[in-house]
């Protein structure tokens, strides 16, 4: 009767001891089927010293590890487990330290199930085509590319085309200027912007003798802008020996006394008067006026053929806004074509299907 009443004390004593554990272990269920997933919590009285296991598991994963939560003076974790191959398999034990005492959790057995399929029952669904995926920048970084490089290279095409349209409209009304015209228009240009009046004498000077030296130039076909004032008027003075020029002594002895002037202005800072300036502005219109070339006319036999000079046709060059139009059409014809590779690429991407062999 003894031995019976120590045998009771013994087992309330052990029910008590396991009641007051401060570590307890569940799960929300103890069966599922491969792939499933099923939540496992550790529950621990009190929350502080506490330090939780890092699950040691076998034949169980763990997909997720929730936020440790507080209730009630109780430290609840839960992690997230499921099983990828089917039998029956432990959660083991789990040593849990609060105020550096160990504790240890019970182990749970998890039976991972297999689903049974019928295969003679699944409806058959036909091969789906290739998702092709969202188009990124990276898919059109080189398409990009190309169309910023050929918009750069029309845009300078363009700009040089324009800047060379007028180069030569400029340098076409000046040809159609016969050398007489030219030094008569720049010498009234001359007169308009006040030079010597503003007391920009030198400049004055500088630009009337190229005039002159221009005229001289292009009406006799000498180097006169290179030549020094002594060796024009010597070359001058020969044409006028050997009759090549149409002009009088007194018309080369004036302009070697302009040129004189002139070198005096721009080397010896000399500052003529207002009339002898006029002066010398009058003897450049003379010197123009009275330095021809001479053309000796050649006498031809009357049993020659006449020439004939057939006159090249004057091709008529577009406008600027057709030019611009054109462009503007080229880049729009190339950005439809880029644009239509874009769209035909992922097809064509589609429909290389990998080939195996069938036995």
């Amino acid at each position: 009767m003894k031995k019976l009443v120590l045998y009771i004390l013994l087992l309330f004593a052990g029910v008590g001891i396991a009641q007051t554990s401060p570590v307890q272990v569940a799960t929300d269920t103890t069966n599922i089927r491969i792939g499933e997933q099923f939540e496992y919590k550790i529950s621990v009285d009190g929350v502080e010293n506490v330090r939780l296991p890092k699950l040691q598991l076998k034949g169980i994963e763990v997909i997720d590890s929730l936020k440790v939560d507080t209730l009630k003076n109780r430290l609840i974790q839960k992690y997230i487990l499921t099983g990828f191959d089917s039998g029956a398999f432990y959660i083991p034990q789990q040593q849990i330290f609060i105020k550096n005492q160990a504790y240890l959790t019970d182990s749970l057995l998890i039976n991972v199930a297999t689903v049974p399929i019928d295969t003679t029952k699944v409806k058959k669904f036909p091969i789906k085509g290739i998702k092709g995926e969202p188009y990124q920048f990276d898919d059109y970084k080189n398409i990009l590319f190309w169309i910023l490089g050929i918009i750069i290279l029309v845009s300078g095409v363009l700009y040089f085309a324009l800047k060379r349209t007028e180069d030569d409209e400029v340098k076409t009304s000046e040809q159609l200027l016969n050398p007489y015209q030219e030094a008569v228009r720049n010498l009234k240009l001359l007169d308009g912007k006040l030079l010597w009046q503003n007391n920009k004498i030198k400049q004055y000077y500088s630009e009337l003798t190229d005039i002159v030296r221009n005229y001289i130039e292009r009406e006799l076909h000498v180097p006169a802008l290179e030549t020094t004032t002594n060796g024009l008027i010597e070359t001058l003075s020969d044409f006028k020996d050997s009759d090549s020029i149409l002009t009088d002594k007194e018309t080369i002895e004036r302009l070697d006394k302009l040129l004189q002037q002139a070198d005096l202005v721009k080397f010896a800072k000399s500052k003529p008067l207002a009339h002898e300036i006029e002066a010398d502005r009058n003897i450049a219109k003379h010197i123009v006026d009275n330095l021809k070339q001479n053309i000796i006319e050649v006498e031809t036999d009357a049993d020659v053929d006449p020439v004939i000079i057939v006159e090249k046709p004057v091709v008529k060059k577009p406008s600027i806004l057709i030019k611009i139009i054109s462009i503007l059409l080229i880049i729009a014809i190339i950005g439809l074509i880029s644009y239509s590779l874009t769209k035909v690429a992922p097809t064509l991407n589609s429909l290389k299907t990998p080939v195996t062999n069938v036995k």
